[in-house]
């Protein structure tokens, strides 16, 4: 399965040996993924009984960890979730493979029904940024902590600042 293949991604980047006593963030994580594995099994009533746990787990998880990770969000493999605390997703965004989210980030819209973020591969952000609104963040960018990015990101750059500006992009390897 895609998603078996996704978590084990994630446990890599977590890069320790029994994180689920180490890193809360990562009982979000895993719960994102066990979601998306529900939604794919067949109408009936081990789905129905699942994601009745699925939802209970989640409001628990979220209150406990601060994480809200939606499972109708599409996250790619390797996420990585440092500083636990304040984290929030919209559940219509879509986010790359590789990419690591800090304390107090928040991606999402910026009015009720209105688009969302599309995140590429290896992005990084720094603590409390914020991405809101239909941008898409380019492969390989740095959001600078406390920025808060209104507009695209080009593959490589870093955004920093509120409103965030572009201050440099780096060369592709």
């Amino acid at each position: 399965m895609a998603d078996d293949a996704d978590w084990a991604a994630d446990l890599d980047r977590y890069g320790m040996r029994r994180p689920f006593l180490k890193e809360q963030s990562i009982w979000a994580v895993w719960l994102y993924r066990r979601g998306r594995r529900l939604d794919r099994r067949p109408p009936g009533l081990g789905r129905k009984l699942g994601l009745a746990v699925y939802w209970g787990l989640f409001r628990v998880i979220e209150t406990v960890t601060g994480v809200s990770l939606p499972k109708s969000a599409s996250i790619g493999p390797g996420l990585r979730v440092w500083h636990f605390g304040n984290i929030f997703v919209h559940p219509d965004t879509v986010i790359g493979a590789r990419c690591t989210l800090r304390q107090g980030v928040t991606i999402g819209n910026r009015h009720a029904g209105g688009p969302t973020p599309v995140i590429g591969d290896d992005v990084e952000f720094g603590a409390y940024a914020q991405v809101i609104g239909g941008v898409r963040i380019g492969n390989n960018a740095r959001i600078g902590a406390m920025s808060v990015v209104l507009c695209d990101v080009p593959d490589g750059a870093t955004a920093v600042g509120a409103p965030a500006r572009i201050i440099a992009a780096r060369e592709a390897a």
